[in-house]
């Protein structure tokens, strides 16, 4: 693979061009990766809106029909939806656990197989998500295992 680097011009937008015969899904990681990387995302706690870094988030939870953002000390509401997020967070980092949570791969500690060929990620702050067998390939193929 050859990686070429410009220097753009005064006035010009940063640009990232593939030059590709297909598109595998290494390339595709790697756009979204590019892509997903906006900034603090905005959430809402106490009628406040919170800006928060992506990567402080431990994991995101759809309870009813609202989204809510786990750290390590607070609990914030997105009005995101959990499909939303899955497609604008970088996907080498944020890993969608089961039907209802996406979790930080960076904030696991450790993992542990569970009946019915499920397995649980235990997550910095001691929480922990059930990896269902649906996405446990997945898992698997984004530590290497």
């Amino acid at each position: 693979m050859k990686v070429t680097i410009l220097e753009k011009q005064a006035g010009e937008e940063d640009e990232l061009i593939v030059k590709c015969d297909y598109l595998d899904e290494s390339l595709t990681k790697l756009i979204n990766q590019f892509k997903g990387s906006k900034g603090k995302m905005n959430f809402y706690k106490d009628s406040k809106i919170v800006f928060v870094e992506p990567e402080d988030v431990l994991y995101f939870e759809s309870v009813d029909d609202s989204v809510f953002a786990y750290t390590t000390d607070c609990v914030y509401e997105t009005k995101s939806k959990l499909y939303q997020l899955e497609a604008e967070l970088p996907a080498s980092i944020f890993f969608r656990a089961n039907k209802a949570v996406i979790v930080n791969l960076d904030k696991i500690d450790s993992l542990a197989p569970i009946f019915g060929g499920r397995f649980e990620a235990i997550l910095q702050n001691g929480y922990k998500v059930v990896i269902s067998r649906n996405y446990l390939n997945t898992l698997k193929e984004l530590l290497g295992l």
